[in-house]
């Protein structure tokens, strides 16, 4: 339970009902805050805190100052009591007292907090499995790489790095596409070796990287003077990708087929040129001569498993069926 600085043991106090008979209600059919508070098995402690934030109004006034509350107030009462009992703070109860369709977003919002703790322990348990059970001699290591990421991590230096890596300018929305594949989630409910391959994934997109318009760093279809709109390159690449995937998925050998002809269709189309062998000969040489990021997508598998093929994967299974045959346009 969350402490109030002016709540004194608001569990405890409530858990013990006071013993004896309960006071009748009042000539006037109300309550003092003592009769409240014993009916409801509070301390007067308690029901002054409610009252003073203004969860527990009160009905009235006596002559000499003193609170008086109705019945209606002992039903508030236990209500906060329930929403206190799921670890609530005062003032998310307060607006699901005070609006009807509050309650339904305070839960929404509870869970979602509850789902990050939980998160959060599970990638601890297994980032401590991860240090109990190694040599000695790894151990150093393995705690620098857990100490540079948060618990649960985020994914904001992968994405940077994939920013960086990305041609300029490209739209919002296909960026975000890209992202989407290329970038994966760290898991719900990680193993010691996950937490490992994540760690060794975040070190590795955190380092030094070369600076934007260094000679060679990125493809050549990211570079401005190879006449390539990337924008529709990407288009194609991603529609490329989706038709390899059933192929990689099923470990089937590299061959020339739709989804190879798809990929050569964007690279020409993102050149404003045909699919003929020559550009296929082409293709295939920068290709191979592009700069790679090979320990990227090897990590990325590692976390993915072999159900989900990394873009790098496809990216380099639709390149083997293109130096396979090369020679072959689209029909």
């Amino acid at each position: 339970m969350r402490p109030e600085s002016s709540e004194f043991s608001e569990t405890s106090e409530c858990s013990a009902r006071p013993e004896g008979p309960v006071s009748p209600v009042s000539a006037d059919g109300l309550w003092s805050i003592g009769e409240l508070a014993e009916r409801a098995g509070v301390t007067v402690k308690t029901v002054r805190f409610y009252s003073d934030r203004g969860l527990l109004p009160e009905a009235r006034r006596s002559s000499g100052g003193h609170r008086r509350y109705g019945p209606e107030a002992l039903d508030r009462l236990r209500t906060i009591r329930s929403l206190r009992a799921l670890d609530l703070p005062v003032p998310d109860v307060a607006r699901a007292l005070d609006r009807e369709d509050a309650l339904e977003d305070v839960i929404a919002g509870q869970l979602r907090e509850v789902g990050a703790r939980l998160a959060a322990l599970r990638w601890r348990e297994a980032a401590l499995h991860l240090l109990r059970d190694c040599a000695p001699g790894e151990r150093a290591e393995r705690l620098r790489l857990i100490g540079s990421v948060t618990a649960p991590p985020d994914t904001a230096a992968l994405a940077h790095f994939w920013k960086r890596w990305l041609p300029p300018r490209l739209p919002a929305r296909l960026t975000s596409a890209i992202l989407d594949h290329a970038v994966p989630q760290p898991p719900a409910d990680p193993t010691p070796d996950q937490v490992l391959t994540f760690t060794r994934l975040h070190a590795f997109v955190s380092g030094p990287c070369p600076r934007a318009g260094t000679a060679h760093w990125q493809p050549a279809a990211h570079r401005p003077d190879e006449g390539y709109r990337p924008a529709v390159l990407y288009e194609g690449l991603i529609e490329a990708y989706a038709l390899a995937a059933a192929d990689v998925r099923a470990a089937r050998a590299p061959y020339a087929g739709e989804a190879l002809d798809c990929f050569v269709a964007a690279y020409a189309r993102s050149r404003a040129t045909r699919d003929t062998p020559a550009f296929r000969r082409l293709l295939g040489g920068q290709l191979a001569a592009d700069p790679r990021v090979d320990r990227y997508w090897q990590l990325a598998a590692e976390l993915a498993g072999p159900a989900e093929p990394t873009p790098g994967a496809l990216h380099d299974w639709l390149r083997a069926a293109l130096d396979a045959g090369s020679a072959r346009p689209a029909s």
